[in-house]
């Protein structure tokens, strides 16, 4: 049976290359959107009636609402939903954007809620679908001088595992992805970045300007990311809550939590003396 998969950002990065593996395959029809036109004439090439182009910037409510009406006009259903679509940004704490900063929260946070809030209603009339919201090794472990990104990350983690318990009787599946290092444009041109003015921060330049140009170098493919993430949703019935994709992701996860275990067997005993006593 054909699914249609509907994938946010797929101008660049994780998103074009799930649209290249996506578009080649006879059981799925495709709804790719960027911001702009002719952005998506790479696809072109593979179209034979089963993709669809939209333009979707994920902030505009109303574009939100059109290109979810156009994908239901032309295949019938979404059966699949990828909020991929993101930016990021650097910066100490102290001296970041505001409005830079809550443009991201726009984007990568009240743009997947409106995604997914509108998406919904659809996936429980069909009874069936599944959610892959894209958050980052950044939903799970931090860094400095991107307080706010880990902020709009944290934030897709959260809504994400409240909404999966909402759904789970519904016939509705999510899934969380969290890369670390892939060779997108994120740390390039995707994000935007605020160098330290203060000499106390001065030690995070290098940091910032280390990421700028290490992009395309991160040891993260995104092409076989696209293939795990098509096979887990294709293909196993207990998709993973959470799927962290690259070494550094496994490797960091493991040791947070690890980390986190420790920590909160050691403090059980205060954490248990806060509760009022048992009534007999």
């Amino acid at each position: 049976m054909t699914k249609t998969w509907f994938v946010t950002g797929t101008h660049t990065g994780f998103g074009k290359d799930l649209a290249i593996e996506l578009a080649q395959r006879d059981d799925i029809n495709l709804v790719a959107t960027s911001r702009k036109e002719g952005q998506l004439d790479y696809l072109d090439q593979y179209d034979h009636g089963q993709i669809l182009k939209v333009i979707l910037d994920v902030t505009k409510p109303e574009q939100v609402k059109t290109s979810i009406q156009q994908a239901m006009d032309k295949f019938g259903s979404i059966d699949v939903l990828v909020n991929n679509a993101g930016i990021g940004y650097f910066g100490t704490f102290e001296e970041s954007d505001l409005n830079e900063a809550k443009y991201m929260f726009d984007v990568n946070v009240w743009g997947l809620v409106d995604m997914m809030r509108n998406v919904l209603p659809i996936m429980r009339k069909q009874k069936s679908g599944i959610i892959v919201n894209f958050s980052s090794i950044g939903g799970l472990y931090s860094f400095p001088t991107l307080a706010f990104y880990h902020g709009t990350k944290y934030a897709v983690e959260g809504i994400t595992e409240s909404v999966a318990k909402e759904v789970k009787d519904l016939g509705i599946k999510t899934m969380i992805v969290e890369p670390s290092g892939f060779r997108t444009d994120w740390a390039g041109r995707s994000s935007q970045k605020t160098l330290p003015s203060h000499r106390d921060y001065a030690q995070f330049t290098d940091f910032i300007e280390g990421n700028a140009k290490g992009a395309h170098h991160e040891p993260g493919d995104p092409k076989k990311a696209a293939q795990i993430i098509i096979e887990q949703v294709m293909t196993n019935p207990d998709l993973p809550d959470r799927l962290p994709l690259g070494k550094i992701a496994s490797d960091l996860a493991l040791d947070k939590f690890k980390h986190l275990v420790k920590q909160f067997e050691a403090e059980r005993e205060i954490s248990l003396s806060a509760d009022q006593p048992e009534e007999k």
